[in-house]
């Protein structure tokens, strides 16, 4: 498959939510960022904890996405989405930490006694042999398999 074509599908892939693992997942660091500049605005990703605010506004200046006397303003626009962002990441983190608080000790051991098993096709003469390429992995969400059948 294309890469594209790969991506897509991706989103179509069940999702479970399990809240004993989620804290395991790293939060983006990544900040979306769409700066009103004229003439045109300047659309980039800033990740707060690999690129320093500096040398990233000098290198949208040197790409000519961005005019040297707004660097100063650029630099508060950056500031203030980092906030957010990291505001955001503290209040899901405090939204799943009160969750797993409220959760009933039945649901707790439901989550943590939840077993997941990979079905593959039975083997048939008009079926493809399967037995080599059988794999534990489920997707990126549920992980792996407890048994494959």
């Amino acid at each position: 498959m294309k890469i594209d074509r790969l991506k897509k599908y991706e989103y179509c892939l069940p999702y479970f939510y399990q809240p004993l693992k989620e804290d395991e997942l790293e939060q983006s660091t990544e900040v979306q960022i769409i700066f009103p500049a004229e003439p045109k605005p300047a659309f980039c990703e800033f990740d707060w904890e690999l690129d320093e605010l500096d040398e990233f506004t000098d290198k949208l200046i040197e790409a000519d996405e961005l005019d040297k006397d707004q660097n100063d303003s650029f630099k508060d626009f950056v500031k203030e989405k980092v906030r957010e962002a990291k505001k955001a990441n503290r209040q899901a983190r405090e939204a799943r930490k009160k969750a797993l608080e409220e959760m009933s000790e039945d649901t707790k051991a439901a989550f943590e006694n939840m077993r997941f098993y990979k079905f593959y096709p039975v083997r048939r003469p008009d079926t493809p042999d399967v037995s080599n390429v059988k794999a534990p992995f489920i997707n990126r969400y549920y992980g792996k398999a407890h048994e494959i059948l």
